[in-house]
């Protein structure tokens, strides 16, 4: 379970400085729950790098409202948002 301070910390790092976002960070920067998160990332076309982080633009993207474009041979090589 995450403690109330760490959290605000992951927050204000999240918002502020990272260009990646761990799902963790993601789910406080877009204060949605997994399920909603989930649901958005595949209908707008966001997901994971190889490495298992999120791209915040794509996030800001999403939240905006707007598709995520991707390369079909990208689609492959990324897995499914979690």
């Amino acid at each position: 379970m995450i403690k109330p301070d760490e959290l605000i910390i992951m927050k204000a790092v999240a918002i502020c400085f990272k260009p990646f976002l761990k799902p963790e960070e993601a789910l406080i920067y877009t204060n949605l729950g997994r399920t909603q998160f989930a649901k958005k990332c595949e209908e707008s076309g966001v997901y994971k790098n190889n490495s298992g982080y999120y791209k915040k633009d794509d996030i800001d993207k999403m939240l905006a409202g707007e598709k995520v474009i991707m390369i079909a041979s990208d689609r492959r090589s990324r897995p499914k948002a979690a």
